[in-house]
């Protein structure tokens, strides 16, 4: 098994697929191109681990055998970059609805913002955001959320590895976290405004790493897709 470009692939088989999943494109939406790639052939396609559709980077998709994986490579920590605005709230937690809480960040240091990381890394608690895939009783919560009905969160245990700030310009601040499965980076995000007694909402967030696996190694989906016809127009789809 092996992610390099364009080698002999052996779809059936099982193969690891790395993509840079675009901005606003469903975690589904690339499978599903991927899999209508393969028709007439029917396999199994899956993706281990979501990326919301704000979200950009690392998709890890497996095929075939593979698929039996998925639970496998899903569990692996993750690596994302992204951006957060302080000084507001949205409902959210991003830029999915627009900033409706406002905070004075006048009297916020560098310092301040780049000390605040350290309370956050080990085990921790968080409340998935409202606007979440998250079920509760069999219904998403954002299904709940887009309606105007409340919420009930729950809060889940994640451990934040590392959580470092690269760069501050306020009000955005830039930032890298490594995290376990399950964490929301946007409630991490709100919590980290919430720590400063101020607000703070995710305006940026690519995944660069799954385990061992690095977006740098990955396809542009358009890429693959096309790799995948043009093996099926030669007859060389395995």
């Amino acid at each position: 098994m092996t992610t390099t470009k364009f080698k002999t692939f052996h779809f059936a088989e099982g193969e690891v697929l790395l993509i840079n999943k675009p901005y606003r494109w469903t975690s589904f939406d690339v499978v599903g191109k991927i899999r209508n790639a393969f028709k007439p052939l029917k396999l199994k396609v899956g993706h281990a681990g979501t990326l919301d559709p704000l979200a950009t980077g690392l998709l890890v998709i497996c095929t075939g055998k593979l698929t039996k994986k998925i639970d496998t490579f899903q569990a692996q920590d993750k690596t994302y970059t992204g951006t957060m605005v302080l000084g507001a709230t949205t409902p959210s937690y991003d830029l999915e609805t627009a900033p409706e809480g406002q905070f004075d960040i006048s009297a916020l240091t560098e310092a301040q913002v780049r000390e605040n990381c350290a309370r956050f890394i080990g085990d921790t608690e968080q409340y998935p955001p409202a606007h979440s895939a998250v079920k509760i009783n069999g219904e998403r919560l954002y299904e709940k959320a887009r309606r105007g009905e409340e919420v009930e969160l729950r809060l889940r245990k994640v451990h934040i590895s590392t959580f470092s700030i690269t760069r501050v310009a306020l009000p955005e601040v830039d930032f890298e976290v490594t995290c376990s499965k399950g964490t929301y980076i946007r409630s991490l995000v709100h919590d980290f405004g919430k720590a400063l007694d101020n607000g703070a909402y995710l305006s940026a967030l690519r995944r660069t790493k799954s385990g061992g696996l690095d977006v740098a190694g990955a396809f542009e989906v358009m890429e693959l897709v096309t790799h995948i016809r043009e093996l099926k127009e030669a007859g060389e789809l395995i």
